[in-house]
């Protein structure tokens, strides 16, 4: 058996031999075993693409015939109003430009098995709490100023604060770590916030008092919503806003599972191949979702055009287009004069190595059967005789 297989290790990918072995029946026969081989075999023959295919144009066509068809705006709710998060064709083109901010920002956090089982109920949602970013507005009833000496005036509310288990002291000290130049002391159910400037005028109290309701007292930055949700047997925490550095430095979180849709986020924390990883999942997620059927390889070829230069960049004029080697191939795309111009004016030489320039000046491109050039060597001639 292990010498039928050898056969064809220098044919097949080592993956596919080991997909083969992983999947074959116990006491299976030679003959078996060869014909199976040799299925496999015809299969992979087939699926490889021959040598000079377009493979791009073949990607951009199915990833564009079905996307088409998407409904051009779609939402998904996770629960409740404030979790929406955007699919269909608005979410693959926010993928594809490479877009930072995010109309919605998600994550899906994992938990241990200790607190995904959900024994512990009250222990999860006290999880999700802790991970809900809280702010100063979020827990106070009224923002007053007394205008006779300037002092700012926070109510709060004792029974939001007792929910997120939160004391008086933990919201003063949060408050002023963030607050630069201000004495804050307590008054029963109240925080007093006073200048140190004794120049300080109405106008600049007000600007005051309009800024402290988004200091952050409490969780993660960035996590505007938390909700619990079953999926299976166990319990995942779905957030509205994204913060996956911080998320995954939690003890009770399972960073091996743990996503978030914001692309630049996961290259910032887990690097380019993580990245690459997410651009296929999302793209592939959302196609899936519309009921449509696209091969995950083309998929994989856009997102490796994304990802080659080892950051992440958009399939736009400013990110893989500006990139590219051809002065006419960058022309073709948007603002062609810009281009041509910058490129006089350094002298730029193009080779023509590419489809779109050879289109541009009506030669054969280099794709299929225009591939291949012969290279004939002309015999030099002797030199005439004296």
């Amino acid at each position: 058996m292990a010498d039928i297989i050898s056969e064809y290790e220098d044919r097949l990918p080592q993956k596919i031999i080991e997909d083969v072995k992983k999947n074959l029946q116990k006491g299976a026969s030679d003959t078996k075993l060869r014909r199976i081989m040799e299925a496999v075999y015809e299969e992979y023959k087939n699926a490889k693409v021959h040598s000079g295919e377009s493979v791009g144009l073949i990607s951009a066509e199915s990833i564009g015939e079905p996307g088409t068809q998407m409904t051009l705006n779609t939402f998904h709710f996770a629960g409740v109003a404030e979790m929406n998060v955007t699919l269909g064709l608005p979410r693959i083109i926010e993928i594809l430009d490479g877009r930072k901010e995010l109309e919605n920002t998600m994550m899906e956090i994992y938990l241990k098995k200790h607190y995904a089982t959900g024994k512990r109920i009250e222990e999860l949602r006290q999880l999700a709490l802790q991970i809900k970013e809280t702010k100063l507005k979020d827990i106070a009833t009224e923002f007053t100023i007394n205008i006779a000496d300037f002092t700012i005036e926070v109510k709060l509310d004792k029974e939001k604060m007792k929910e997120i288990e939160l004391t008086l002291g933990k919201a003063m000290d949060a408050v002023s770590k963030q607050l630069k130049g201000y004495n804050i002391k307590d008054n029963k159910d109240s925080i007093i916030l006073k200048s140190r400037s004794k120049e300080e005028t109405f106008n600049e109290t007000y600007k005051t008092k309009e800024k402290i309701k988004d200091i952050k007292i409490k969780g993660i930055k960035g996590i505007s919503q938390v909700l619990p949700v079953k999926r299976e047997e166990e319990f995942i925490i779905i957030t509205a806003g994204s913060n996956l550095a911080e998320v995954l430095q939690l003890e009770e979180v399972d960073a091996y599972r743990t996503t978030t849709n914001n692309i630049f986020e996961i290259e910032q924390v887990l690097g380019i191949e993580a990245a690459r990883q997410s651009i296929i999942n999302e793209i592939f997620k959302v196609i899936e979702s519309q009921g449509l059927n696209v091969d995950v390889r083309h998929i994989m070829l856009v997102a490796d055009t994304m990802c080659v230069s080892g950051t992440l960049k958009g399939i736009t004029r400013y990110g893989v287009v500006s990139e590219k080697s051809s002065v006419l191939a960058r022309a073709s795309f948007e603002t062609p004069i810009k281009h041509i111009i910058n490129a006089a004016l350094v002298g730029e030489v193009d080779n023509l190595n590419s489809v779109v320039e050879n289109v541009m000046i009506n030669q054969p491109v280099p794709i299929g059967t225009g591939l291949p050039s012969l290279t004939v060597k002309v015999p030099q001639q002797k030199g005439k005789e004296k």
